[in-house]
């Protein structure tokens, strides 16, 4: 019976990882392309957004006014995913350290990036050094969070 129990369970694991890495698509933001996205961003490009999670609850805060976020695809192909509180953003940097951020709580000055990295512990937050960025990848997590009364992009 415990054979059973750990075969279902691995295999269940199985199949959830199979789903969940092929439901998000990644994409890939330029080091020099982010910059220039970025470039003279401050508080006079923010809007008050609120959004509503999975179990209902509602926050407000600031984040950029951001509809669509140019990136490219696996085949260099450029694509502009719309912005939502879902979006994750994965900075790779020189010493292969990963930081997922989500797009809509990060900031980004001319040397740091800094960013939220959960959104139910909102003082979770850590800053990393645009120089030591090697790759951005960017995708929606598929999270149930969504803009309330926001107009879509």
């Amino acid at each position: 019976m415990v054979h059973v129990n750990r075969l279902f369970t691995f295999v269940a694991f199985l199949a959830f990882l199979a789903f969940g890495l092929s439901a998000c698509t990644t994409y890939f933001i330029p080091v020099d392309s982010f910059r220039q996205q970025f470039a003279g961003m401050d508080s006079s490009h923010l809007r008050t957004v609120t959004t509503r999670g999975p179990l209902g609850n509602r926050v407000t805060y600031q984040a950029y006014d951001i509809d669509f976020i140019k990136c490219v695809d696996d085949k260099g192909n450029d694509f502009e995913l719309p912005n939502s509180p879902s979006i994750e953003i994965r900075f790779t940097d020189s010493n292969n350290r990963r930081t997922i951020f989500y797009f809509d709580l990060m900031r980004v000055n001319d040397s740091t990036v800094n960013g939220g990295l959960s959104r139910t512990l909102f003082g979770l937050r850590k800053t990393i050094s645009l120089d030591k960025i090697r790759k951005i990848e960017v995708q929606d997590g598929r999270k149930n969070f969504h803009y309330v009364n926001q107009p879509a992009p």
